[in-house]
């Protein structure tokens, strides 16, 4: 199998990290080799962090260059757009429509970029927008986020049935919030 890309992208304390370990997790499960390489930034101060979410026959690096991702996934709008250029053709952007402002536009030095999902479909970019920070609190809790994404991804992978991402998530986060992930998972698959 040739090796597919997924980059997982946001800004520190949205639970990129989660999402892509529980991806890992799914892969691993699926028995696919799986490198997954994190990219933390300024992360506590907000800033951008990445993930790169490698799996194959046989992956030997865990970073993804510009023109490889079959997937990017993104927790914020802006997000998206900024790693827009690491799409490869026919690849797709997975995002939510959340906007959280950079320190640029908080200091007022900057405005937030308008129409982003119609300049990335411009592009020629497909681009799956939705509320996903809407569908997590509906869940129950504004940080399943991430689960709500994860369940919006699972849509483009047929080939993994729907119970294997429910077991991972059931690896991959406390026995106490299974069931809002769970519920995040459904809301976000649809």
């Amino acid at each position: 199998m040739e090796t597919k890309n997924i980059m997982i992208v946001g800004v520190g304390g949205q639970g990129s990290l989660l999402a892509s370990k529980l991806l890992g997790r799914l892969l691993l499960d699926k028995g696919y080799d799986v490198k997954v390489s994190e990219v933390h930034g300024m992360s506590q101060r907000g800033g951008s962090v990445v993930t790169y979410v490698r799996f194959g026959d046989k992956v030997y690096s865990p970073i993804i260059d510009r023109g490889e991702a079959d997937f990017i996934v993104s927790f914020e709008l802006l997000e998206a757009a900024r790693w827009t250029e690491y799409l490869k053709k026919g690849g797709r952007i997975v995002t939510n429509t959340q906007q959280i402002n950079p320190m640029p536009v908080i200091t007022g030095a900057a405005a937030y970029p308008e129409h982003l999902e119609e300049k990335m479909a411009a592009l020629g970019v497909e681009v799956d927008a939705f509320d996903a920070l809407g569908l997590a609190e509906q869940a129950g809790s504004s940080k399943a986020v991430n689960i709500v994404l994860m369940g919006r991804l699972s849509r483009y992978f047929p080939d993994i049935p729907e119970a294997e991402w429910h077991a991972a998530i059931e690896k991959s986060v406390p026995a106490k919030f299974l069931e809002l992930n769970q519920k995040a998972f459904n809301l976000g698959r649809g």
